[in-house]
């Protein structure tokens, strides 16, 4: 199992900027793929990022395309979502997530963070 508290969310005026920051601890097979994750109220769960451990490889969503960066720091095992030019719709609980390879392959994530709230107001 992994275990990932994150930090860093807050409230921000549009155009600001926050680092979210997630400390991985636990099995490192099962932290192969790391991904952002954020929902908001009354919305779906969205996967705004990730990225294949050990790799130059990241992913992101179309909406944050640009403006959030996610990256890792092994020696730390932390991963950062670095997210500039905030948006009001951006406003949304964020949630780190690990998996393994192979899930990683069909978008499975089954380890989770407790979350971090970020609020983007106009």
């Amino acid at each position: 199992q992994v275990q990932l508290v994150e930090s860093g969310g807050g409230s921000v005026q549009a155009g600001g900027s926050l680092r979210l920051s997630c400390v991985a601890s636990g099995s490192t097979s099962s932290r192969a793929c790391m991904g952002w994750f954020r929902q908001a109220p009354g919305k779906e769960r969205e996967r705004v990022a990730f990225l294949i451990s050990g790799t130059d490889k990241t992913v992101y969503a179309d909406s944050v395309k640009g403006r959030f960066t996610i990256s890792e720091d092994k020696a730390k095992n932390t991963v950062f979502l670095q997210m500039n030019n905030l948006k009001p719709e951006d406003t949304a609980i964020y949630y780190c997530a690990a998996t393994s390879g192979t899930l990683c392959v069909i978008g499975r994530y089954d380890n989770w963070g407790q979350g971090t709230q970020v609020t983007v107001s106009s």
